[in-house]
């Protein structure tokens, strides 16, 4: 009776779609990015009031290429840690974010069903994603509203030079169970970042 109770319940846990937040794009379905459940029509879409950095931990130097692009560069089997940051402004009108949301993506890798790993081959990372409440600080961005995480990346053996995503929401509010589209406010971004090893 209960081993027939036990597979009873598997068997109807197993018949929806798993959901998860925060984020899940590629990890438990083939989603591409954050928009296949969330909305981007939040109050922060001036580009002016957006901040989007990766910074070198050790350096404090922003790994910003000039056409808004990230380079991370490390040596084969170097630890190298950077920090995330993502926020708005404070001088910019209107309520700032009170969460935020990111993560590093291969885009190659999202459909690859067999792996949880989504971050380029070769590269060994500890967090490439992430979800925050806003409250860090930053001497680079002082007065803004930021979320400041670091990541550790390791170049393995076999790694080699590759293009991956950062994809961000900055949000407020809280998504409604199965239906992320209400509750929340927020806006979706794109960022390319290129791994070199040196």
């Amino acid at each position: 009776m209960k081993k027939t109770l036990l597979a009873s319940c598997f068997a109807v846990l197993g018949a929806h779609t798993a959901l998860a937040y925060p984020p899940a794009v590629g990890i438990l379905g083939p989603a591409r990015n954050c928009l296949s459940c969330h909305s981007s029509e939040g109050p922060w879409k001036d580009r002016a009031g957006l901040i989007i950095d990766i910074v070198d931990k050790a350096s404090g130097k922003s790994l910003r290429q000039g056409d808004g692009s990230f380079v991370i560069r490390a040596k084969r089997g170097e630890l190298k840690t950077v920090v995330t940051v993502i926020g708005w402004r404070g001088d910019k009108p209107g309520p700032p974010p009170y969460r935020n949301a990111w993560l590093y993506v291969d885009p190659k890798r999202i459909s690859d069903a067999g792996s949880l790993n989504k971050f380029a081959p070769g590269w060994m990372v500890n967090l490439p994603m992430a979800c925050r409440v806003v409250g860090d600080g930053l001497e680079a961005y002082a007065g803004a509203h930021l979320t400041a995480l670091p990541m550790t990346l390791r170049a393995g053996d076999d790694a080699a030079n590759a293009e991956i995503e950062l994809q961000v929401m900055l949000t407020r509010g809280d998504s409604v169970k199965g239906e992320a589209k209400k509750g929340m406010a927020g806006n979706y971004f794109e960022r390319r970042v290129r791994l070199q090893v040196e």
